[in-house]
């Protein structure tokens, strides 16, 4: 994430953030006497409103980068039983989930539908991966089969609609978590109807990396044949014109959202995190389109916040994780994070320091597994077996070895340090300042030690589990 963002503006207007805050702690006790009763009644009432807990609103969209343009407007699995939202339902919050939940959510031996997993109140949960129409959803463990009809199936809308029905029927008494995931910017990339002729000029940015040679790189990079046949820019170029169009919709939920939360008078008490699981890319390196690489592209993704004590129009460098939300959430609770055994730590510290004291981490670990077919792929037979995402004109995205694991730099050198875990034992090292889009792998260049001290970063950031990882060295 690493480029975090207090923003404001929802859609095409600006809305003034009112900032409130408070920490409490009640106590209740026995009284006697009728008019000290009446006093503690009193005064319980009146600090009930100061503690307030504040709402939560997590959008997760589905492959929206940032490096590509993607901000025109996967993930690590906490084990069920300790995931955030458990903690949240015992602190009372009332929660709603919407959208696409694990590509194998619903399948037979995944608990099928039924399975709702523990913590939320409402579940309105995608089965499989990411569609637009013609879907199946657990609706609160139920299955529900979806069709073609804009106005009663298409996901995005459905999630949005179902949410402000949630917001309609919550009690005022506790606060809420929502969490929203709509299919966007996903494959198969359809927009809404009133949408679908958007963009018809754009086309993937042809700047940085684009249609470049992957010299130096490991193998998977230098496959593809440079420069890329025009049958792969157009359906790149399509592609990238309808991953936008998806995210219309989404600009449409946020929109919405805020409109909704300023009529009940919850927006100035709630935090609203927008964010993605993963970058993509389309066309750098001559790879046409994915998302499972080790560069800026694929790992960087956008990171908008606002809510209580943030200052609008504010954008921090500091590095933040995926890791990091469920820590953030859990401490906007009010949880007492050192119980929590999670990798990530909260970046409230440096959202709101007015609100809490904190640091940055000096480095983080970036790591994929790659994947692969055991059988070649008959459209493109002369690869053979161990590859996948082979398309278009046969340029696979990913394989078996294209399992890394990288150390990323930032407060005192802009590095990246990547292993593979390969038979050649491949090597991957970026100057950042110098080469923005990591067109040189420098690593017969740098010190011998630099190197050595990476090396033991990562070895470190790979083994670490709970407190241990915010204290890597």
């Amino acid at each position: 994430l690493y480029s975090l963002t207090a923003f404001l503006q929802t859609d095409r207007q600006t809305d003034r953030l009112r900032v409130w805050s408070a920490v409490g702690l009640m106590a209740s006790a026995r009284v006697v006497s009728t008019c000290l009763f009446v006093a503690l009644l009193t005064c319980t009432l009146r600090c009930s409103q100061c503690v307030k807990l504040s709402n939560i609103i997590l959008i997760l969209t589905d492959d929206q980068d940032v490096e590509m343009g993607g901000m025109f407007l996967s993930s690590c699995c906490e084990a069920e039983p300790f995931a955030f939202p458990v903690y949240l339902s015992k602190l009372r919050y009332q929660t709603f989930y919407g959208g696409k939940y694990l590509n194998q959510y619903g399948s037979k031996d995944a608990g099928g539908v039924g399975h709702v997993p523990p913590g939320w109140d409402q579940w309105h949960a995608l089965v499989g991966n990411s569609k637009y129409y013609n879907y199946t959803l657990s609706a609160n463990g139920k299955e529900e089969k979806h069709g073609d009809n804009y106005e009663k199936d298409y996901l995005t809308d459905l999630v949005l609609n179902r949410s402000l029905h949630f917001l309609e029927e919550r009690s005022p008494s506790h606060p809420f978590f929502m969490m929203l995931c709509p299919p966007s910017p996903h494959s198969p990339w359809t927009a809404a109807p009133h949408y679908q002729q958007t963009f018809s000029d754009v086309k993937a940015p042809r700047n940085g990396s684009f249609n470049m040679p992957g010299k130096g790189k490991h193998w998977l990079l230098r496959q593809p044949a440079n420069p890329m046949p025009n049958s792969s820019v157009e359906y790149l170029d399509n592609a990238y014109r309808r991953r936008w169009q998806t995210l219309l919709s989404v600009d449409d939920m946020v929109e919405q959202l805020i409109k909704k939360l300023d009529s009940i008078k919850e927006l100035s008490n709630t935090y609203i995190f927008y964010t993605s699981d993963h970058g993509y890319h389309t066309g750098q390196f001559s790879l046409p389109i994915d998302k499972r690489q080790l560069y800026e592209f694929d790992i960087r993704i956008p990171l908008l916040v606002r809510g209580p004590g943030i200052k609008p129009k504010l954008t921090l460098q500091s590095p933040v994780l995926n890791i990091d939300l469920s820590m953030t959430i859990l401490d906007i609770a009010g949880v007492n994070l050192s119980t929590v055994n999670m990798d990530g730590q909260s970046f409230l510290p440096q959202m709101a320091p007015s609100l809490r004291n904190g640091t940055e981490r000096p480095f983080f670990l970036v790591e994929y597994t790659g994947e692969g077919h055991s059988s070649e792929d008959p459209s493109c037979p002369k690869l053979g077996p161990g590859l996948a995402e082979c398309f278009p004109d046969c340029v696979c995205e990913d394989a078996f070895n294209n399992t890394y694991a990288c150390v990323r730099t930032l407060k005192d050198a802009n590095l990246q340090y990547c292993e593979f875990a390969d038979n050649e034992s491949f090597v991957e090292v970026y100057n950042l300042t110098s080469d923005p889009h990591q067109l040189e792998n420098i690593v017969k260049k740098v010190d011998p030690a630099l190197l050595q001290i990476m090396n033991q970063r990562l070895i470190k950031l790979e083994s670490c589990t709970g407190d241990s990882c915010r204290n890597v060295k």
